[in-house]
């Protein structure tokens, strides 16, 4: 039986919804709240529909919400051509054919379960955090069965999908003209401008999505790090750091993260400041992975990414580090200059890190679009991820800006805003990460911005040595400087052979 909440009733009893979704956990719910108060009318189902039952007596009591207790039922609910949503994850039994699903494929699973509900032209949105390898499979099968497939990327939380998340919708894009008036409805807006605009074709939306989690994860590494060196470097108090972060939220580092660790470092409960409580390792739900390895595939150094999730690994080790810190020596942690002065050079280097993070994210995007042909609209991207998201802050307006001016920009580093961001503060982001190093403190993050700016920024590296031992122990051949795509090898040790080795890339 299909259950409604408020509204009015069409088609023989039957509410007429303009999309289901499935999956009524914190994201989901909060996401079926946001269409309807945007004037949509939404069918829930939850595979364990116990939930549905509770959803809309409680959550969604009152609204214009719908509830079914079983896939049919939810998709004679809803009008042509039919749009379904999917917000699930885990482990998935499908009894009727005596198939587990393991993590990640529920999606599969529920795909499996709809088509033969589904017409020619109806949408299947899968808002889950996919790997997009499996949004390009998915869609190009599903189009085979005249499904239209969207993998879309969601950030923002819980309040974000309340309120106003970010979507990076890709995939079909003969799905898009369905689907953009609901998206770009209940999506975040910057200066009246959605955070929502169609990405690409098969996987890119939810390769989008993986770059910006990546982006993320360096974000939050390199303000750990200025947390770290205030805390055990300069000594300040946790109201201290409160106030630092404040201030740096009104520069250029205004954003989401940097405003919620001010609050962060100022919380207190019965017990006093929460942070000094919490265990001292990071989980991971793996997206960050996917970007270092994506990175790694391609080719492209996205380095500060990597060092955060190696990070977040090392933190992991924790039982491990609380021996280390009994049995190994290093340095006097307490740094004896100005203080205030450092944490001018902390929040230019930051900022210095960040510019870099992002530099590398969208070298990231470029290669992958070359790859695979999509059409990514770069200034778009950053005008999607300027609110709503958890990465969202003042300084995307200026990337925004900047492949507006020149959509063919190669490289973040190359346009005029960041090239003189970078002249005003690299020389900051060299006093921190040296006297990190001299203290004794980790900044792995910020270390490595610093030396993939250096790398990008010199024409001759010693690559040509790293070709020339190659070649001596493995023949794998070199091209002289006049003579590129010209590949030669030297018998270096006069006894070796003239066979060489394939060439290949890095």
């Amino acid at each position: 039986m299909i259950r409604e909440q408020g509204g009015s009733l069409s088609l023989g009893g039957v509410m007429v919804a303009d999309i289901a979704l499935i999956g009524l956990a914190v994201m989901g719910q909060n996401l079926i709240l946001n269409m309807n108060d945007h004037g949509f009318v939404v069918c829930a189902y939850n595979r364990t529909v116990d939930k549905v039952k509770s959803f809309l007596e409680n959550e969604a009591k009152g609204t214009k919400v719908i509830g079914a207790y079983s896939l049919k039922e939810m998709i004679n609910t809803l009008k042509s051509p039919r749009r379904v949503m999917l917000l699930v994850k885990g482990k998935f039994l499908l009894l009727s054919q005596l198939k587990i699903y393991n993590s990640g494929s529920a999606v599969d699973a529920f795909i499996e379960q709809l088509v033969p509900l589904l017409s020619p032209g109806d949408i299947i949105i899968d808002g889950g955090n996919s790997e997009y390898q499996d949004t390009e499979r998915r869609t190009k099968d599903l189009e085979q069965k005249g499904i239209l497939f969207v993998g879309s990327g969601v950030s923002g939380g819980e309040d974000g999908a309340r309120y106003g998340p970010s979507l990076m919708p890709g995939g079909n894009p003969k799905a898009w003209p369905h689907i953009k008036p609901i998206f770009q409805a209940i999506c975040a807006k910057v200066n009246g401008e959605p955070c929502c605009d169609w990405v690409g074709e098969t996987g890119a939306g939810h390769f989008v999505k993986m770059v910006h989690n990546g982006i993320e994860y360096g974000d939050m590494q390199i303000i750990c790090e200025a947390y770290h060196l205030m805390r055990s470097g300069l000594q300040l108090t946790q109201e201290e750091m409160s106030t630092v972060f404040d201030e740096w939220n009104r520069s250029e580092l205004d954003s989401f993260l940097i405003e919620i660790t001010r609050d962060i470092l100022k919380y207190k409960d019965e017990k006093g400041y929460l942070l000094e409580r919490i265990r001292d390792t990071a989980g991971q739900k793996g997206t960050g992975k996917w970007t270092a390895i994506a990175a790694l595939d391609y080719g492209v150094p996205v380095t500060l990414i990597g060092e955060s999730v190696f990070s977040r690994c090392l933190s992991a080790l924790k039982n491990e580090r609380v021996e280390a810190s009994a049995v190994l020596s290093g340095p006097d942690p307490i740094y004896k200059g100005d203080k205030k002065q450092f944490l001018e050079h902390l929040r230019k280097a930051l900022y210095a890190a960040k510019i870099i993070s992002y530099a590398q994210g969208f070298m990231l995007l470029r290669e992958a679009a070359k790859v695979h042909n999509w059409n990514l609209n770069y200034g778009g991207i950053a005008l999607m991820w300027r609110g709503g998201c958890i990465i969202r802050s003042v300084f995307l307006g200026n990337i925004k800006s900047a492949y507006d001016k020149n959509p063919k920009l190669s490289n973040l580093l190359l346009d005029d805003f960041f090239a003189k961001a970078m002249d005003k503060c690299h020389q900051s982001a060299r006093t921190v990460v040296s006297t990190a190093v001299t203290i004794g403190i980790p900044t792995p993050a910020l270390s490595t911005a610093l030396a993939f700016y250096d790398g990008f920024r010199t024409g001759r590296l010693p690559a040509n040595l790293l070709q020339a031992q190659r070649d001596y122990f493995g023949a794998h051949t070199y091209e002289l400087l006049g003579q590129e795509g010209k590949f030669v090898h030297t018998n270096w040790t006069g006894h070796g052979g003239k066979v060489s080795a394939s060439t290949y890339d890095a």
